[in-house]
């Protein structure tokens, strides 16, 4: 057992809806999921995250949950999970579950409880219930801003208006409340007893709220907001960091090996690190890192930040490029070869990364879904002025030259069109192909696996003119990136152990960038 396998491991996103469907539905699921293990384990990566599949009405993607302890039957049985896990396990790779703490489902229990029973009872009291202002309570309390658009409180026929920062059909839950934390360690522990590895905490930032729920005096409201939130009423409150004390003493009661990593939007790395203490969570995700623009300057001052701020509590950085929730970097950066060299720096860097399925396959965001399908609650509650983020969750092509490129079977169609023309990203049209992004993805996370500089540890960098990134790993590791407009020429006799594109006669060309022996 490796206790401290997390401090570089190279975790997969899966967004389960859309990985592999094993019963003709048009959505994926965790049968499908399982079917797939052997691509991933091929791939080199260390462990799975899935995204949740818990029992849900998915208004939000399954982040809604009704029930935390059973499978939504649209992805399975109850039955599959454990099914699921033990294969992993078999192959090699380690299994992490998102757990949702902000909020639930609407058809939560104890919201149809709360509901139920009234103003003042102990049912409310897990939620965030409260009076309105102005003649009769007609407005709402305060001028919080839901994260998908519109007002972050909705009234309940009783006239008390209920908090929500993200649907209405996830109310938010009263962290302050006992009972509340009592339940989460108690579901904590009834999934590490089940082999789970991990969790990923979903909002972890935004746990807890100002008991005075001042108002903020702002129009929009949105997840991540800059310069600074530090005393925000509902975003990063210094409190949260005791109930995650609590969660990392839950998780000590199963070995040191189980294992936690933050959804945690903030303002500062420093105010990142306090997440990753040594006896709170082991890891959180950089989003500066994902956020930052294609510029070396930029990039080289995040990477600093982020190694002096997380190494101070001695935790190491988890670098991340794309997500469930965000446009998917080939977009971002408006060029493959970008997105190919800033692969190959995420995971020259030291510590963990976690990749997004379909960045392998080197997928971009499709932005041309039709306005009927778009699913996510962010399209309905900005009046239809945001799209929301269906671009990135487009189910994966894996064969064949037509639509759904092997992702199911039969006449349904996938829960999201595919666009025809990903027949030249699938994993079976690069598999045997050199030049193909697959192929640089898995090159270098055998490589990773393979070099003793490569993970945990430390980096230097190296003088390089403007517009290139250069820095070396000991032992005998270089990396260089030129973010420039013209080819940087590599030293004398340096040897090149993988590039994210052709040469040009030992020169590295703009966008390109190279890993090196003997450096």
């Amino acid at each position: 057992m490796d206790a401290n396998w997390w401090r570089d491991a190279v975790v997969y996103e899966v967004y389960v809806r859309s990985f592999a469907d094993s019963d003709s539905d048009g959505t994926g699921d965790l049968a499908g999921l399982r079917s797939r293990l052997g691509y991933l384990a091929e791939l080199g990566i260390d462990a799975v995250w899935t995204t949740p599949w818990y029992r849900s009405p998915m208004v939000d993607g399954g982040y809604d949950v009704e029930d935390h302890r059973a499978v939504e039957p649209l992805f399975g049985t109850d039955d599959d999970l454990p099914a699921l896990v033990a294969e992993a396990h078999r192959l090699g790779l380690r299994v992490l579950i998102d757990v949702v703490p902000n909020h639930t489902s609407d058809h939560h229990r104890w919201f149809r409880a709360a509901l139920a029973a009234g103003p003042g009872s102990p049912e409310r009291a897990r939620y965030h219930f409260r009076p309105g202002r102005g003649p009769g309570g007609e407005r709402p309390p305060t001028d919080w801003r839901s994260v998908f658009g519109g007002p972050a409180w909705t009234r309940a026929a009783d006239g008390e208006w209920y908090l929500h920062l993200f649907a209405p059909e996830q109310p938010d839950l009263n962290w302050d409340n006992p009972g509340v934390r009592a339940e989460f360690e108690d579901l904590l522990r009834f999934w590490f007893a089940r082999g789970v590895d991990g969790v990923r905490i979903d909002v972890a930032h935004g746990l807890l709220k100002d008991p005075a729920f001042p108002d903020l005096g702002a129009e929009d409201e949105e997840i991540a907001q800059p310069p600074d939130r530090t005393g925000h009423p509902h975003w990063d409150r210094d409190g949260v960091h005791d109930i995650y004390r609590a969660w990392r003493k839950v998780a000590g009661e199963f070995g040191p090996d189980r294992v936690f990593v933050a959804e945690a939007w903030v303002d500062r790395p420093d105010r990142l690190a306090r997440y990753v203490r040594p006896d709170e969570l082991h890891t959180a995700f950089n989003f500066d890192f994902l956020r930052c623009e294609w510029d070396a300057t930029a990039l080289r001052a995040v990477i600093d930040r982020t190694l002096e701020a997380l190494g101070a509590v001695g935790a190491p950085a988890t670098w991340v490029l794309s997500n469930h929730d965000v446009v998917r970097h080939v977009t971002r950066f408006g060029d493959p070869r970008r997105a190919r060299a800033a692969a190959l720096l995420m995971l020259a860097l030291p510590g963990g990364a976690y990749l997004y399925q379909g960045e392998e396959l080197g997928l971009e965001e499709v932005e041309d879904l039709p306005e009927e399908v778009l699913a996510d609650p962010t399209w309905e509650r900005s009046g239809h002025t945001r799209r929301g983020r269906d671009g990135c969750r487009v189910p994966l092509p894996w064969s064949g030259t037509e639509p759904p490129f092997g992702f199911t079977e039969g006449d349904a169609p996938t829960w999201l069109p595919q666009p025809a023309r990903w027949r030249a990203l699938t994993a079976e049209a690069q598999d045997g192909d050199p030049g193909s992004m697959l192929h640089l993805y898995r090159a270098a996370l055998a490589a990773r696996r393979e070099h003793p500089a490569l993970g945990d540890g430390t980096m230097t960098w190296r003088p390089a003119p403007d517009g290139v990134l250069s820095f070396t790993r000991e032992p005998g590791f270089g990396c260089v990136v030129n973010l420039s407009g013209e080819p940087y020429e590599l030293p004398d006799g340096a040897r090149v152990l993988l590039a994210s594109g052709p040469l040009d006669d030992g020169r590295v060309p703009p966008d390109g960038a190279v890993w090196l022996a003997g450096r």
